[in-house]
């Protein structure tokens, strides 16, 4: 079972940035549709952000214009840059890979990252 491994999060005022990352082991991971998603608590696990193997990328309508994803796949990384954060964005975020239609994660999750937006 291959898990991705999250990094990068942490504690930041309104306004601030963060950047996570997500390392996922395999050969083909140029090829692989990958994805963010958050789970804030009591509250389901939503989609984020994906990027598929094209450079295609899609955005939740909360998080566009002030997040990007982006990959390095000599690196087998995926990044989520994160500006203007607010106290909504509160969350554990996970980062998996994803079918290329509709972001359907794949069963395995990593730990996930906390990032806690506070003054």
């Amino acid at each position: 079972q291959v898990r991705p491994v999250e990094s990068g999060g942490g504690l930041v005022q309104p306004g601030g940035s963060l950047r996570l990352s997500c390392r996922i082991s395999g050969s083909a991971f140029r090829l692989y549709t990958m994805a963010w998603y958050r789970q804030a608590p009591g509250k389901q696990r939503d989609l984020v952000a994906g990027i598929t193997g094209e450079f295609r990328t899609d955005y939740s309508d909360s998080v566009k214009d002030r997040f990007t994803i982006s990959r390095a796949n000599a690196l087998n990384t995926v990044y989520l840059q994160m500006n203007n954060l607010k106290p909504e964005d509160t969350a554990v975020y996970y980062c998996n890979r994803a079918t290329s239609s509709a972001y359907v994660p794949f069963t395995y999750w990593g730990q996930g990252i906390q990032v806690t937006v506070s003054s």
